[in-house]
């Protein structure tokens, strides 16, 4: 453990719990567009993002003026992206900095410093910023910006009040509004000893007044109830089919819920960006994500043959249901849907399910989840290694048991995808490993809102998995911030086929310096440090094969 001073940076969605159960699937693929921006703005400012939970973000920058103008960025990207949905719908960050003493522990930070950045956070308005005083006596004469002063403020498990300021957000008209301050609440002045008796005879005349009423409401309602007769819908079909129903086993092999992003403290699914266009048009089993080819084979024969009514339901983590030759549309809608969410209950699978298909017409609103260029894995006897749980990159202890407890035991073909926010997606027993990478990456794409990459097939990792250093993220050069603009493309036209084990270096002016094509990850980093030693100075590797890199410790 070692002690810093650090500008800490804490944010989090203002009334997330609420959207996520309005609209799970949703808020969940914004979450993950919004945190890439989020992510990006983060990284272009020098900071480092050490732990998330959920929809929260805490990060250290190396000084409260980035810390600042990077929330500003932010705050300013993201007002744009709302615009397009209704306030209700709307997902603004509130954002909390201040600087203070910490202590980083296996890349995490720990202390007050962390602790009073959260408590800033919640003072914020939404959409808003609120730092320190520290903070604001670093930052006022440095940035064209204005505060509020919002005084001493009494925040949850720190003994002194912290003394806070907002920060004016900038308008659409290029004008800045100014916050509206914090009012704690009034305290009641303590009434003399002789109105206690008066004040708890009101009191209780109230009370039996109002449990009269609410009783005296309670019979007419019950009377009205008992008065009405149930009635219950029913339909009855002329005909029904469906895709087969999953077996007991068959379901112990279905696809598993994502796993929560790095240090996720609730289960979630983090990260999804908006969809793409809606799917519309003529059915064709050939374009039905996250299916088996069982179910695709149904689709292309029964399903296909068959005339009106029928309709075909799915969710996420590819369980279906079916209604063929239905008394009208209504009816097979409702039986699809119905079958199909029986399905993932019985499995516990937390997607909802919804309509792909009515009649011949492709109705599904998310669009084709995104994918990654193909071939989707690229076997490479150097790199790749036997699978083990506890190396699994970008997910916490207790993500990887599940995964020994899971996916190890599971019956082959399977397939673990990831997403660069953490979240991952496992298809077992699938009828061929290219079944199962698909499948995978499909699951997981349209959870994570973004291509995701297959780390695992079977008993093998499929891409270099770094132990020298502690995997951050994914690797894309072309948008690398940290190596210089006018050296990515060289960078990536380098990796672009480079087989074996590759590491890249930048510098304190940002040059590249490249490990290409080596026998093991040692010699893969010691190449890309002289490389980049040649052209820069201050040379630290920045990413290793698929992934982002830092410091173990």
């Amino acid at each position: 453990m070692k002690r810093k001073i650090a500008a800490i940076f804490a944010a989090d969605i203002a009334g997330y719990s609420r959207l996520v159960a309005e609209d799970e699937e949703e808020t969940l693929r914004r979450l993950a567009s919004y945190r890439e921006v989020v992510d990006d703005f983060i990284a272009r400012s020098g900071g480092r993002i050490f732990n998330t939970a959920g929809d929260a973000v805490l990060a250290e920058f190396p000084s409260a003026v980035d810390a600042v103008r990077c929330a500003i960025d932010i705050q300013e990207s993201l007002r744009t992206r709302n615009m397009a949905y209704p306030p209700s719908r709307q997902m603004s960050f509130r954002i909390g900095i201040t600087i203070g003493d910490v202590v980083e522990r296996n890349g995490d930070l720990l202390g007050d410093g962390v602790n009073i950045a959260a408590r800033l956070e919640g003072l914020a308005e939404v959409g808003g910023i609120c730092v320190s005083r520290a903070v604001h006596e670093q930052v006022a004469n440095k940035l064209s910006v204005q505060f509020a002063d919002i005084g001493a403020q009494e925040v949850k498990n720190i003994p002194t009040p912290v003394h806070a300021y907002m920060v004016a957000m900038r308008r659409e008209d290029g004008t800045y509004g100014k916050p509206q301050l914090k009012k704690p609440a009034a305290r009641l002045a303590a009434a003399p000893v002789w109105m206690w008796p008066l004040v708890v005879a009101v009191v209780s005349i109230a009370g039996i007044g109002v449990t009269g009423f609410l009783y005296n409401t309670k019979l007419k309602q019950t009377a009205y109830v008992a008065a009405t007769p149930a009635v219950t819908p029913s339909v009855t079909p002329t005909a029904s089919a469906a895709a087969p129903s999953p077996t007991p086993t068959q379901m112990a092999k279905a696809p598993m819920a994502p796993m929560t992003p790095p240090n996720a403290g609730a289960a979630m699914a983090p990260m999804p960006s908006p969809s793409a266009s809606p799917l519309s048009g003529k059915f064709s089993a050939d374009g039905v994500p996250f299916i088996n080819e069982r179910v695709r084979s149904f689709l292309a024969g029964d399903y296909a043959s068959s005339g009106d009514y029928k309709a075909f339901a799915l969710n996420v983590g590819g369980f279906t249901g079916s209604a063929l030759n239905q008394a009208s549309e209504e009816a097979a809608r409702n039986m699809a849907l119905e079958q199909c969410q029986k399905r993932a209950d019985a499995a516990q699978s937390p997607r909802r399910c919804e309509l792909y298909a009515v009649g011949d017409t492709v109705v599904y609103t998310h669009g084709k989840p995104p994918m990654p260029a193909q071939p989707f894995v690229r076997h490479d006897a150097m790199t790749e290694r036997p699978f083990a749980s506890k190396d699994f990159p970008m997910v916490r202890e207790p993500q990887k048991v599940r995964l020994e407890n899971i996916f190890v035991p599971a019956a082959k073909s399977r397939s673990v995808a990831l997403g660069p926010g953490g979240q991952y997606f496992m298809v077992l027993g699938a009828s061929s490993a290219e079944d199962a990478a698909r499948r995978s990456l499909e699951s997981c794409g349209a959870i994570a809102g973004t291509a995701c990459m297959v780390v695992a097939i079977d008993d093998n990792f499929v891409v270099p998995i770094p132990t020298l250093f502690r995997i951050t993220g994914f690797f894309h050069a072309a948008s690398n911030a940290s190596i210089l603009a006018d050296a990515r493309g060289e960078v990536v036209r380098k990796l672009g086929d480079a087989m074996g084990w590759n590491a890249v270096a930048v510098g304190t002016a940002g040059r590249p310096g490249l490990g290409l094509k080596a026998a093991d990850e040692q010699a893969a980093v010691t190449s890309a440090l002289a490389d980049c030693a040649k052209r820069d100075s201050n040379c630290h590797v920045i990413a290793i094969g698929p992934f982002t890199v830092g410091p173990i410790n």
